[in-house]
């Protein structure tokens, strides 16, 4: 992972919010033979018991379900907003141009659960995603005993004891004032991800440039 300390973000209730607003994320591994298999799903950080992991479901007899069965080590990514910026945006544009982006790697070990674990996770998914709203149609308690049944046969639910965690929030920290200003005035006219990684940056001018 792209590792400068200036682009790292260590504000662990910052890291929660933005693995929470975007929980899309891709699982990564590899199989017994080393190959790389990957997948992309929601999941959402659970406790219990004092601790606190990933909890999701996946296809069963996929090929990164059958490698998890073979190889418990795992890689999630969450990323959020990302845009180009140009070189000529700074104070001396005879620099290379880059990307501002961030991402969130956590490392850990996935454990596949069996039974009925399954009526649990998507259940606390469900309900996750539908702001807690329990009389929601699409809640898995309120879903046909049909589609129950074809879930305990075609899904299986997952849990991830998370290892570690990894942060790129790179937006431009390494740049003067002067540039670092001209970049989010550019951003507010690139779209809806530029405009988001401007506000990023907004947020953190004073942090970047306390003597400003």
């Amino acid at each position: 992972m792209y590792d400068l300390a200036y682009h790292k973000e260590s504000n662990e209730k910052v890291v929660r919010n933005f693995i929470d607003q975007h929980p899309f994320a891709l699982l990564t591994g590899c199989n017994a033979d080393g190959q790389p298999v990957a997948t992309q799903l929601p999941v959402f950080l659970d406790e219990r018991n004092g601790r606190t992991f990933f909890s999701g479901h996946l296809m069963k007899q996929t090929d990164h379900h059958l490698a998890f069965q073979e190889n418990d080590q795992v890689l999630v990514v969450f990323t959020g907003n990302h845009s180009y910026v140009s070189g000529t945006w700074y104070s001396d544009p005879h620099t290379p141009s880059t990307w501002n982006y961030m991402s969130v790697h956590v490392r850990g070990t996935i454990r596949l659960l069996d039974g009925g674990a399954i009526e649990d996770v998507l259940h606390k998914t469900s309900l996750h995603f539908e702001h807690g709203k329990r009389d929601s149609p699409t809640v898995f308690d309120n879903l046909p005993d049909q589609w129950k049944r074809m879930a305990h046969k075609a899904l299986a639910a997952f849990e991830i004891d998370i290892e570690d965690i990894d942060t790129v929030f790179k937006l431009s920290q390494d740049k003067d004032a002067e540039s670092y200003r001209r970049i989010i005035q550019e951003l507010r006219s690139q779209g809806e991800n530029g405009r988001a990684i401007a506000i990023e940056m907004e947020k953190r001018f004073t942090d970047v440039f306390p003597q400003e």
